[in-house]
């Protein structure tokens, strides 16, 4: 995966979360688990890293700010 970008996390309630998990449906189900509880960038993808066990999926938190709707 790429780096994390300063911007990402410059300020107080920002956070990049990374999920490693052994398939795409948990993942994602985590991803859903966190939508419930503050806004956030879904991942509409994951990243398979080589010699790196299971899956990555990264998504980009604003704890600030309630979950959309």
């Amino acid at each position: 995966m790429k780096p994390i970008h300063p911007t990402h996390v410059e300020q107080a309630g920002l956070a990049v979360v990374e999920v490693a998990a052994a398939d795409d449906a948990t993942a994602f189900a985590v991803q859903d688990l966190l939508a419930k509880h503050c806004a956030l960038a879904p991942a509409d993808r994951t990243v398979r890293e080589p010699g790196e066990p299971g899956i990555r999926l990264r998504m980009f938190l604003d704890l600030r700010q309630q979950p959309d709707a």
